[in-house]
């Protein structure tokens, strides 16, 4: 039995902290946190970080499956230390960690096993989540059979199916580039524009950070279809908010990991993906600007034929994903 002082057996106690540091002078993050709130009110660009949404998703997953989701309890922890707990997001959240509990460690924490590769050192942490395949390719040799592979649930009450909204877009260019923005933005992006407006198609541009998820939604009702350019993604939220919504995808997928961080453990940059839960329901991928034409067609094609909001649906479920958690999660009790 897991219940004791103040806790019952259904409770999962996860604890989250945001990346936080000074910019300007020190202890200035302390009052972003208070001017936040307020600067969210008037401003449309995008107000959580991909790692708060997929910790909100989990926590909402988990509370539909019937759990009773308990955040930042660390008195309840401590005075429990044969419960579970679960450390999502930043490595910040582990500075100073003095719980003895089990941990189950993730999603996220750290981009590459070599930031941390002493970490089941320590005996408290027993599991780590991963996302995408590449990922756990990635994690495998250095942490073994530790790695659990899960995901973040796609809520398709949230993201409902606008396949037959009246379209006014006929492919929304989502720009998620984060290194070497300005070459890629040459060779890469004005090309794609280019192909799109000469073959008598109307695009729509929308760069990741710089919208809201209001504006986004509003985008995806009136899109065909999204072109995603990004270099990788460990799961990808906003692609697949795309295909819960029924919106068919042609995405940049060429191969490897753009962070330079690869560089400090290998010699060569470990294979990625912009696009790791995928399938032929669901879109076209292409390599290169060179390989974007014949995929442009191909997509065009098979467009009245895709159904990526059923891919989501068997995939990627709420359900499926607090399953997954659960089952690890409650696995390390009592140790």
């Amino acid at each position: 039995m897991l219940s004791g002082k103040g806790i019952s057996e259904n409770d999962v106690l996860l604890f989250y902290k945001e990346f936080e540091v000074d910019k300007f002078v020190r202890g200035d993050r302390y009052l972003k946190r208070v001017v936040r709130p307020f600067w969210n009110m008037v401003h449309s660009r995008q107000k959580k970080t991909g790692f708060k949404v997929s910790f909100e998703n989990l926590c909402q997953s988990l509370r539909l499956a019937g759990f009773n989701v308990r955040v930042n309890e660390y008195a309840v922890a401590r005075r429990n230390p044969r419960h579970p707990v679960g450390a999502v997001g930043f490595p910040t959240v582990l500075d100073n960690w003095d719980l003895e509990n089990p941990a189950l460690l993730g999603p996220s924490l750290y981009d590459h096993p070599g930031l941390a590769p002493t970490l089941f050192d320590d005996k408290r942490f027993r599991k780590y989540l991963v996302l995408a395949d590449w990922m756990l390719d990635l994690f495998t040799p250095t942490y073994g059979d530790r790695c659990v592979q899960w995901f973040a649930g796609i809520d398709l009450a949230q993201w409902p199916d606008r396949s037959a909204d009246p379209k006014s877009i006929d492919f929304l260019i989502y720009d998620k580039i984060r290194w070497d923005h300005e070459c890629l933005e040459r060779e890469l992006l004005e090309p794609i524009r280019r192909h799109v407006s000469e073959h008598g198609y109307k695009a729509h541009d929308i760069r990741y950070a710089f919208h809201d998820h209001a504006t986004f939604k509003e985008l995806l009702a009136r899109s065909r279809a999204m072109i995603f350019v990004c270099e990788h993604e460990t799961q990808g939220l906003a692609y697949q908010e795309a295909m819960a919504s029924g919106v068919p995808v042609l995405a940049w997928d060429r191969g490897f990991w753009a962070d330079p961080l690869w560089k400090r453990f290998s010699d060569s940059a470990p294979p990625a993906s912009s696009v790791p839960f995928f399938a032929p329901d669901c879109g076209e991928r292409f390599r290169s600007i060179e390989e974007f034409p014949a995929a442009f067609d191909r997509f065009l094609a098979n467009l009245p034929n895709y159904d990526p909001r059923e891919y989501v649906r068997q995939n990627l479920s709420q359900e499926r994903s607090a399953r997954i958690y659960a089952d690890t999660y409650f696995s390390l009790a009592g140790g």
